[in-house]
């Protein structure tokens, strides 16, 4: 038999839900029965996916692209709560929650994201309680990894939550060896996601090149040393 389109498309939208945090470890029959409840949607740069009180359809993952969760404060600024790319899911509160989306999103490009429809997958977790047990086991595990970008955020001085950053992207911290780190996002966007402004992320940026660790060219930063840049990291966290 021939495959269709319509087969090709939910292959994807397994595949996807597959690289998931939320749902590690879940059999393909359960992938196959929420791909069933999930819908793709596509967003250009720019493009608002919902806004804060508006009405939650359900809960999304992103296929491919990157989407910012935002609030804007009472003075009108923007104050990112996180920048989601390619297999995190975002919004699961509108599976318990009976308001709106708490937050604003909007894709930073050109962007795809999967809604798990609310009452589609509530409706198979009353089906099968044994899925709704196995996705609180996972969701246990992505709270944890949501606490520790709370922790990165909250505990620690903008030069640690910097050199945490980079220092989780060099494939070996005791290294010598320089690693380029190509920016996926301006580095507004990410002086927003490390909790901090523009003006304050330039001065710790050129604060590490006068101490020799880094060297920036446009969106690719090399750190020259990430052993170096790694006892610095201990440093600041008393290690």
């Amino acid at each position: 038999m021939s495959t269709t389109l319509a087969d090709l498309k939910k292959s994807a939208i397994i595949n996807t839900l597959r690289s998931c945090q939320l749902f590690t470890g879940l059999p393909s029959a359960d992938l196959e029965n929420i791909a069933d409840v999930t819908v793709l949607k596509s967003l250009e740069k720019g493009e608002y996916l919902f806004h804060e009180g508006d009405p939650a359809f359900g809960f999304y993952v992103v296929q491919r692209g990157a989407v910012n969760v935002h609030r804007v404060n009472a003075v009108g600024k923007e104050q990112i709560i996180h920048i989601f790319r390619t297999g995190d899911s975002f919004a699961e509160v509108a599976l318990a929650a009976p308001t709106g989306y708490p937050a604003d999103a909007r894709a930073l490009e050109a962007t795809q994201v999967l809604l798990v429809q609310k009452a589609g997958i509530l409706a198979l977790l009353k089906r099968q309680p044994e899925l709704a047990l196995r996705m609180l086991g996972s969701m246990s595990s992505h709270l944890r990894v949501l606490v520790g970008q709370l922790e990165d955020l909250t505990l620690k001085d903008v030069e640690t939550r910097l050199a945490n950053w980079l220092v989780k992207r060099c494939p070996n911290p005791q290294s010598e060896a320089p690693v380029k780190i190509e920016l996926t996002m301006t580095k507004r966007v990410l002086a927003a996601e490390l909790g901090t402004v523009g003006e304050t992320f330039s001065r710790t940026l050129a604060k590490f090149r006068e101490q020799k660790l880094l060297a920036v060219k446009g969106k690719t930063v090399t750190v020259l040393s990430p052993v170096k840049l790694s006892a610095l990291l201990r440093r600041n966290l008393g290690e």
